[in-house]
């Protein structure tokens, strides 16, 4: 099966150069022919290969992730990039909810999907990222906005859930239910925070000391796979902790920057692994079955995107010729979503009917749509003045 998703990605990565196409969308769209929804060959997302891939590729690159935010970044681009993901996820939250609102919707159910809408996919944008070879202002607040941005959600899903809860009156989860998922996932977010702070100045200080100055491969393996498997034992989120991590790290160990190099060096084999298995799982009836509620889900959060993007990138002073490329960017969308419509179905049985068809559905469109709109805003940034407004 391995050297199968090998030789699929081998010709998924041929056939992206030869169409100009992002290495993302070509590896999904190779696990979708040979998975539940083509050739049926390939392990479904249940099965233990399945989830070990995913946690191993998604931690790997939020430790990535998070050692783009170094010192340097954060002096020319920190208040970009906070400003960035704040306005994008108020901004998704805004135009989402009124949108499906007017349409009809009860407002705790437009305000439950708003929120799911605000999650990102951080391993296509990053991939995208890496694919396109640029290292410019763009591309550097790109990674801090998908480095942060999905605690931001987490953080917006929580106080939705407490809001919705008065919402849906008596046929919610029950009395205090709903405040104990809120708690919970502060929680999540907040210890994963001490977590990956803690753990990013311990490796810090211990990389590179068994050979000075050249930290080991298996340094930066043991402490992301260690780290990992601790947010996991204590049910927090492991993107955030590796993230926190990569980051603390990044700006502690001044000794060397050789750990990164080394994540770097593997990820690849791990990231073909995922997108094409990540593909294997999307199913086309779930498109299908979006319907005209679907597609209008779907338009709003291209909307919103774009003009939390914009919004974002004036308040934080980032070149002009980029505003309208952030949200086009920041499209793609996977496994936060549908773990956050996951806990709102459960939480509000009445509509779950339509939350968990309507997220997957939409998830499959963002993912395929996602990355080559990302990969083409990437080139055009190239293309434009790098400077801030001042």
């Amino acid at each position: 099966m391995i050297g199968t998703v090998f030789a699929a990605g081998l010709g998924a990565d041929l056939l992206a150069r030869r169409l100009h196409l992002p290495r993302v969308t070509v590896l999904l769209l190779a696990g979708l022919a040979l998975g539940q929804s083509g050739a049926q060959v390939l392990p479904s997302p249940t099965e233990p290969v399945q989830q070990f891939l995913s946690v191993t590729a998604l931690s790997m690159v939020a430790f990535l992730l998070g050692s783009s935010l170094s010192l340097d970044t954060l002096r020319s681009a920190g208040r970009a990039i906070v400003i960035l993901s704040l306005a994008v996820v108020l901004g998704t939250l805004a135009v989402v909810s009124l949108g499906l609102w007017a349409l009809g919707l009860p407002l705790g159910l437009a305000l439950l999907l708003a929120a799911i809408a605000t999650a990102t996919d951080p391993a296509a944008t990053q991939e995208v990222i890496t694919q396109s070879r640029q290292d410019s202002l763009f591309t550097r607040t790109l990674k801090g906005i998908v480095a942060i941005d999905d605690a931001w959600g987490l953080i917006a899903f929580s106080l939705v859930v407490l809001v919705v809860q008065p919402l849906a009156g008596a046929t919610g989860a029950g009395t205090g239910a709903e405040t104990g998922i809120v708690m919970a996932l502060l929680r999540e977010v907040f210890g994963s925070i001490l977590l990956g702070a803690a753990a990013g100045v311990l490796g810090g200080w211990l990389s590179g000391r068994l050979a000075p100055g050249q930290p080991l491969q298996i340094e930066a393996l043991a402490l992301v796979f260690t780290l990992t498997g601790a947010a996991l034992a204590l049910d927090l989120s492991y993107l955030i902790t590796t993230m926190v991590a990569g980051a603390v790290l990044v700006n502690t160990a001044h000794h060397h920057d050789r750990a990164f190099h080394e994540i770097e060096h593997i990820k690849w084999p791990f990231m073909v692994l995922f997108f094409v298995l990540a593909g294997a799982t999307l199913d086309l009836g779930a498109v299908a079955a979006l319907g005209l509620l679907g597609a209008a889900f779907v338009s709003l959060r291209i909307v919103a995107r774009v003009l939390g993007g914009w919004a974002g990138a004036q308040l934080g002073g980032t070149a002009p010729a980029h505003a309208m490329l952030y949200g086009p960017a920041l499209l793609p969308q996977a496994g936060v979503a549908v773990g956050t419509a996951l806990i709102a179905a459960e939480t509000f049985p009445q509509w779950a009917d339509i939350i968990m068809p309507l997220t997957l559905g939409a998830t499959v469109v963002f993912e395929l749509l996602g990355p080559p709109l990302a990969l083409w805003a990437i080139k055009r940034s190239a293309a434009q003045p790098q400077h801030s407004q001042k």
